[in-house]
Protein backbone atom coordinates (compact mmCIF):
# COMPACT_ATOMS: atom_id res chain seq x y z
CA UNK A 1 0.00 0.00 0.00
CA UNK A 2 0.99 3.49 -0.58
CA UNK A 3 0.81 6.72 1.86
CA UNK A 4 0.78 10.10 2.04
CA UNK A 5 1.94 11.94 4.29
CA UNK A 6 -0.07 14.15 6.47
CA UNK A 7 1.62 17.00 8.13
CA UNK A 8 -0.21 17.72 11.92
CA UNK A 9 0.75 20.63 13.67
CA UNK A 10 1.41 21.68 17.22
CA UNK A 11 -2.17 21.92 17.80
CA UNK A 12 -4.13 18.57 17.46
CA UNK A 13 -7.72 18.32 17.50
CA UNK A 14 -8.53 15.66 20.08
CA UNK A 15 -11.62 13.95 20.78
CA UNK A 16 -12.38 12.83 24.35
CA UNK A 17 -14.61 9.95 24.88
CA UNK A 18 -15.73 7.80 28.17
CA UNK A 19 -18.13 5.61 28.54
CA UNK A 20 -20.40 6.09 31.99
CA UNK A 21 -18.56 3.89 34.46
CA UNK A 22 -14.97 5.52 32.98
CA UNK A 23 -15.99 9.09 32.98
CA UNK A 24 -14.60 9.42 36.31
CA UNK A 25 -11.16 8.12 35.06
CA UNK A 26 -11.32 10.50 32.14
CA UNK A 27 -11.76 13.41 34.13
CA UNK A 28 -9.09 12.88 36.60
CA UNK A 29 -6.67 12.11 33.77
CA UNK A 30 -8.01 15.61 31.88
CA UNK A 31 -7.52 17.46 35.24
CA UNK A 32 -3.69 15.76 35.66
CA UNK A 33 -3.34 16.72 31.42
CA UNK A 34 -5.36 20.14 31.55
CA UNK A 35 -2.19 22.28 30.38
CA UNK A 36 -1.72 19.79 27.43
CA UNK A 37 -4.88 20.00 26.60
CA UNK A 38 -5.58 23.57 26.83
CA UNK A 39 -3.02 23.66 23.93
CA UNK A 40 -5.21 21.72 21.32
CA UNK A 41 -8.95 21.80 19.89
CA UNK A 42 -10.87 19.08 22.56
CA UNK A 43 -14.00 17.69 20.89
CA UNK A 44 -15.93 15.26 22.98
CA UNK A 45 -19.34 13.37 23.30
CA UNK A 46 -22.72 14.47 24.62
CA UNK A 47 -22.10 14.05 28.70
CA UNK A 48 -18.67 13.97 28.72
CA UNK A 49 -18.13 17.17 27.22
CA UNK A 50 -20.37 18.77 28.88
CA UNK A 51 -18.11 17.51 32.48
CA UNK A 52 -14.86 18.29 30.46
CA UNK A 53 -15.20 21.94 29.98
CA UNK A 54 -17.03 22.24 33.25
CA UNK A 55 -13.75 20.96 34.77
CA UNK A 56 -10.96 22.09 33.09
CA UNK A 57 -12.54 25.33 32.47
CA UNK A 58 -11.29 24.96 28.63
CA UNK A 59 -13.63 25.16 25.76
CA UNK A 60 -14.71 21.86 24.36
CA UNK A 61 -16.95 20.97 21.08
CA UNK A 62 -19.65 19.17 21.91
CA UNK A 63 -21.14 16.68 20.11
CA UNK A 64 -24.31 13.88 20.51
CA UNK A 65 -24.22 11.62 23.60
CA UNK A 66 -22.62 8.60 22.51
CA UNK A 67 -25.47 6.47 22.37
CA UNK A 68 -27.30 8.86 19.89
CA UNK A 69 -25.38 8.82 17.34
CA UNK A 70 -21.65 10.62 19.18
CA UNK A 71 -19.13 8.00 18.55
CA UNK A 72 -20.63 8.01 14.92
CA UNK A 73 -19.83 11.68 14.58
CA UNK A 74 -16.63 11.25 16.16
CA UNK A 75 -15.76 8.71 13.29
CA UNK A 76 -17.15 10.71 10.63
CA UNK A 77 -14.81 13.79 11.98
CA UNK A 78 -12.03 10.84 11.49
CA UNK A 79 -12.87 10.34 7.83
CA UNK A 80 -13.22 13.61 6.89
CA UNK A 81 -9.81 14.16 8.42
CA UNK A 82 -10.65 16.51 10.91
CA UNK A 83 -9.36 14.62 14.63
CA UNK A 84 -5.71 13.61 14.78
CA UNK A 85 -6.16 11.87 18.12
CA UNK A 86 -8.70 10.04 20.28
CA UNK A 87 -9.06 9.18 24.08
CA UNK A 88 -11.72 6.94 24.44
CA UNK A 89 -11.71 5.43 27.82
CA UNK A 90 -14.31 2.12 27.39
CA UNK A 91 -15.61 -0.23 29.38
CA UNK A 92 -14.69 -3.42 28.49
CA UNK A 93 -17.10 -5.29 31.27
CA UNK A 94 -20.24 -3.72 30.72
CA UNK A 95 -22.50 -4.03 27.22
CA UNK A 96 -23.04 -0.64 25.82
CA UNK A 97 -26.37 0.04 23.26
CA UNK A 98 -24.39 1.58 20.85
CA UNK A 99 -21.64 -1.44 20.81
CA UNK A 100 -21.21 -1.49 17.26
CA UNK A 101 -20.70 2.43 16.75
CA UNK A 102 -17.88 2.03 19.04
CA UNK A 103 -16.28 -0.51 17.31
CA UNK A 104 -16.99 1.37 13.81
CA UNK A 105 -15.74 4.67 15.69
CA UNK A 106 -12.36 2.35 16.64
CA UNK A 107 -11.98 0.32 13.14
CA UNK A 108 -12.01 4.24 11.61
CA UNK A 109 -8.96 5.11 13.77
CA UNK A 110 -7.21 2.07 12.60
CA UNK A 111 -8.32 2.75 9.21
CA UNK A 112 -7.10 6.50 9.13
CA UNK A 113 -4.07 5.73 11.18
CA UNK A 114 -5.30 8.07 14.30
CA UNK A 115 -3.39 7.38 17.60
CA UNK A 116 -6.36 6.11 20.36
CA UNK A 117 -5.51 5.82 24.00
CA UNK A 118 -7.93 3.31 25.57
CA UNK A 119 -7.03 3.49 29.08
CA UNK A 120 -4.92 6.14 31.19
CA UNK A 121 -2.04 4.08 30.82
CA UNK A 122 -1.84 4.60 27.30
CA UNK A 123 -3.04 8.14 27.52
CA UNK A 124 -0.13 8.77 29.45
CA UNK A 125 2.89 7.18 27.58
CA UNK A 126 0.84 8.59 24.67
CA UNK A 127 0.76 12.34 25.99
CA UNK A 128 4.01 11.97 27.69
CA UNK A 129 4.95 11.87 24.13
CA UNK A 130 7.29 14.75 22.55
CA UNK A 131 5.13 14.59 19.63
CA UNK A 132 2.07 15.67 21.45
CA UNK A 133 3.15 19.29 21.14
CA UNK A 134 5.56 19.66 18.59
CA UNK A 135 4.55 19.12 14.30
CA UNK A 136 3.99 15.28 13.39
CA UNK A 137 4.11 13.71 9.82
CA UNK A 138 1.33 11.13 9.66
CA UNK A 139 1.77 8.28 7.45
CA UNK A 140 -1.73 7.84 5.75
CA UNK A 141 -3.00 5.20 3.84
CA UNK A 142 -3.86 5.91 0.01
CA UNK A 143 -6.98 4.18 -0.27
CA UNK A 144 -7.00 5.50 -4.21
CA UNK A 145 -6.52 1.90 -5.41
CA UNK A 146 -9.03 0.34 -3.60
CA UNK A 147 -11.83 3.18 -4.14
CA UNK A 148 -10.81 2.99 -8.00
CA UNK A 149 -11.80 -1.60 -7.66
CA UNK A 150 -13.47 -3.26 -10.21
CA UNK A 151 -16.91 -3.89 -8.54
CA UNK A 152 -18.71 -6.67 -10.39
CA UNK A 153 -22.23 -7.44 -10.38
CA UNK A 154 -23.84 -10.79 -9.10
CA UNK A 155 -24.25 -11.50 -13.07
CA UNK A 156 -20.73 -10.63 -13.69
CA UNK A 157 -19.34 -12.92 -11.07
CA UNK A 158 -21.39 -16.11 -13.06
CA UNK A 159 -19.63 -15.36 -16.42
CA UNK A 160 -19.78 -17.95 -18.83
CA UNK A 161 -17.03 -20.66 -17.98
CA UNK A 162 -16.21 -19.45 -14.45
CA UNK A 163 -17.53 -22.50 -12.91
CA UNK A 164 -15.24 -24.43 -15.86
CA UNK A 165 -12.36 -23.23 -13.41
CA UNK A 166 -10.86 -26.68 -11.55
CA UNK A 167 -7.73 -25.08 -10.92
CA UNK A 168 -7.87 -26.50 -6.98
CA UNK A 169 -8.60 -29.83 -5.66
CA UNK A 170 -12.15 -31.34 -4.89
CA UNK A 171 -15.56 -31.88 -6.87
CA UNK A 172 -16.89 -28.10 -6.64
CA UNK A 173 -15.96 -25.36 -8.59
CA UNK A 174 -13.31 -22.49 -7.56
CA UNK A 175 -13.96 -19.33 -7.08
CA UNK A 176 -13.87 -17.00 -10.02
CA UNK A 177 -11.04 -14.53 -8.89
CA UNK A 178 -11.03 -12.52 -12.58
CA UNK A 179 -11.32 -9.16 -12.07
CA UNK A 180 -10.90 -8.70 -8.37
CA UNK A 181 -8.43 -6.00 -7.31
CA UNK A 182 -5.79 -7.09 -5.43
CA UNK A 183 -5.82 -5.36 -1.99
Amino acid sequence: MDYDIRPLGEQKRIALVAHDLKKGDLLEWAKFNRDVLARHIIVGTGTTGKMLEKTLGIEVIKLQSGPLGGDQQIGAKIAEGEIDFVVFFWDPLAAQPHDPDVKALMRLAVVWNIPMACNRASADFMFSSSLMNEPYERMLPDYETYRQRAILTKGEQEAPGAAEDQSHTGDMPGPDMRGLAAE
